[in-house]
């Protein structure tokens, strides 16, 4: 079965001007411009990420080529599968891949993928919530399965620190534990921020300083596990002063993707440092972490930490979260 496919879509589009320099306009395409690939989605919501920001505003290193539609994320409903894989009207996302960096986006109303990059949306579930979760939400359930198959086990003593707590991916990362019963401190560099971190369920908000001046090689053992956003001298502290056999999930680089340390925590601790990878994660893996989510993070709870915005604001939007100014998770209805 297929449905049939609109002749023109909409789309924001990052190209370079007379100068060179990259700029973001709204464009109506013909579906012929679409890329290749097995299947053909309605887009119906993205998701505003950090990097997802850089691409709009122009940033370089993010978009691999020009003319390109950002948006690491998109969910939505078939349209056509040329593998058979899939049936139209069935609900897809996706997330990773080199979505919006390589291959066109999540910022339009259709988008055509390889088959192998899609995941059926949880039973239960809609595009709107998916896009609430996105890639940032899929990261901090990925950390929190990897501290978990390390070892890290629930308890009042076992303190578990996430970094960058009031980011997309720490603010669900700080849910996601504390739904699991979970310790959790939260850090951040907004202490404005304390009471929606309390919220979310975090016992304890700390200021960045105090993790990122902790500046000798093994400080006294605090952490029985660490996710970590933000990387540099950030996550060097949180590393220098994890537990011993505790974890650390690496997956962000907020403040810098340097790592000034020693290996002391790893030979005479034996802690672990995990790297987050969500881009090229396994299809098995991708379909456990998404089928948890829908179990700990469902819609209810994620209306607090979700704003719905029209594809037309993101250029605003863009700026707004490299200002820093952007907290939880924006969902964009790419038909608004």
């Amino acid at each position: 079965m297929t449905h049939a496919l609109p002749e023109h879509y909409r789309a924001l589009r990052v190209v370079k001007g007379d100068d060179g320099q990259p700029r973001a306009e709204f464009q109506t395409l013909p579906s012929t411009e679409l890329p290749t690939g097995d299947v053909t989605v309605q887009v119906t919501h993205s998701s505003l990420n950090y990097k997802d920001g850089m691409a709009v505003a122009g940033r370089p290193g993010i978009l691999k080529r020009h003319p390109m539609t950002p948006g690491i994320d998109l969910a939505g409903t078939v349209l056509h599968d040329e593998t058979g894989e899939y049936t139209a009207g069935e609900g897809v996302l996706i997330t990773g891949w080199g979505l919006g960096e390589r291959h066109d986006g999540g910022y339009a109303t259709l988008a055509r993928v390889p088959a192998a990059w899609l995941t059926r949306l949880p039973h239960g579930t809609d595009a709107q919530w998916a896009m609430s979760v996105g890639t940032a939400g899929f990261t901090a359930m990925l950390a929190v399965m990897a501290l978990e198959d390390h070892g890290l086990k629930r308890g009042e003593e076992a303190e578990v620190l996430v970094t960058g707590a009031a980011g997309g991916v720490g603010s669900t990362a700080v849910a996601l534990l504390a739904k699991a019963g979970f310790n959790v401190t939260a850090s951040t560099g907004r202490p404005d921020e304390e009471p929606y971190l309390k919220a979310l369920g975090a016992r304890t908000v700390i200021g960045r300083e105090a993790v990122s001046g902790l500046t000798r090689p093994l400080e006294s053992e605090r952490w029985a596990g660490v996710i970590d956003t933000v990387g540099g001298a950030t996550l060097a502290g949180a590393y220098a002063a994890t537990r011993t056999h505790g974890s650390l999930a690496v997956c962000g680089l907020a403040a810098s993707a340097k790592l000034d340390t020693t290996v002391y925590p790893l030979i005479l601790r034996g802690v672990n440092l995990l790297g987050i990878d969500s881009v090229t994660c396994p299809p098995s893996r991708r379909e456990a972490a998404w089928g948890r989510l829908a179990r700990d993070l469902p819609a209810a709870a994620l209306t607090d930490v979700t704003r719905v915005r029209g594809l037309s604001e993101l250029p605003a939007l863009a700026q707004a979260i490299l200002a820093g100014q952007v907290r939880g998770r924006t969902v964009i209805d790419v038909n608004a």
